[in-house]
């Protein structure tokens, strides 16, 4: 992809899933990687495996000091930053709404809405420091768009950093700066690794992505491609979008007998319209 080549990014939640896709992806377009996370272990595997120069930062995304120490740490090896794929997150509890406490949705929206103000925020300054332009991709979700009853903190943090991406959007735009998003769907990854019998968490997201328009679950270098794209100059007329990795799920409708209707069984629904499966 044009544009990637020779350039700095710094990628946060690095140490698997997503963000070690996206380090990995930007990696083999012959960008500098500076890989993110508090999973120390996670990084170093990451970036051991990375192509041409790689740092890696254990750094709390959702503290100034954090967001400052993998900044300077990019700068004191590189001397730029030009690429910012703001990917760190956590998934919260699986309480529901009356059960849910005040700690727990202020961990999330720390993690998930803090840590991407901070970065956006730094990642402003940074340019301005530089005299340059660049490029910011923010991880959203398909909890951006839609609504579910659980996971309420994560879906209300996605939700939220939309504002940011439409905000940053319109004040980069002028300067240079690009702001997008994407919105995953079901991908399986460490964010849900803590959940394996918990009812929408870790073990039934195949069977749940079965139901999607391409009746499988993503990968992170699905959605790690779509990320490498929006950061690059291919993208270069692209601002303030938040473009969806997820199978179609987010253009299903579920009340009609192609969407589910609150089936689980498309071999049947597959075999009846297209003779397949």
């Amino acid at each position: 992809m044009r544009g990637l080549a020779g350039k700095v990014a710094v990628v946060t939640g690095a140490s698997g899933g997503i963000g070690a896709a996206t380090a990995r992806r930007l990696a083999d377009e012959g960008a500098h990687v500076v890989a993110v996370d508090l999973d120390e272990d996670g990084l170093r595997g990451v970036t051991s495996k990375l192509p041409g120069e790689a740092i890696w930062v254990r750094a709390d995304v959702s503290t100034e000091d954090g967001v400052a120490a993998y900044l300077d740490a990019a700068v004191d090896r590189f001397g730029r930053v030009d690429l910012h794929h703001l990917n760190a997150g956590i998934a919260g509890s699986f309480a529901t709404l009356p059960e849910l406490t005040v700690a727990e949705f202020d961990r999330v929206m720390a993690v998930n809405v803090r840590g991407v103000f901070l970065g956006v925020r730094a990642a402003f300054r940074r340019y301005a420091a530089q005299g340059g332009a660049g490029s910011i991709v923010i991880t959203g979700s398909i909890g951006s768009l839609r609504g579910s009853a659980d996971l309420l903190a994560y879906q209300t943090s996605k939700h939220a950093v939309l504002g940011i991406l439409r905000g940053a959007a319109m004040y980069g735009g002028p300067l240079g700066v690009r702001v997008n998003a994407v919105a995953p769907g079901i991908v399986p990854t460490e964010l849900f690794a803590a959940t394996p019998d918990v009812a929408g968490g870790r073990d039934d997201m195949t069977r749940r992505a079965s139901s999607t328009p391409l009746r499988r679950a993503g990968t992170g270098d699905d959605v790690a491609g779509v990320v490498a794209f929006l950061l690059s100059d291919d993208a270069a007329y692209m601002t303030g979008e938040v473009v969806s990795v997820d199978g179609g799920a987010s253009i299903v409708s579920t009340v009609r007998p192609s969407g589910g209707a609150g089936a689980w069984d498309f071999e049947a629904y597959d075999r009846a319209l297209y003779g397949i499966g």
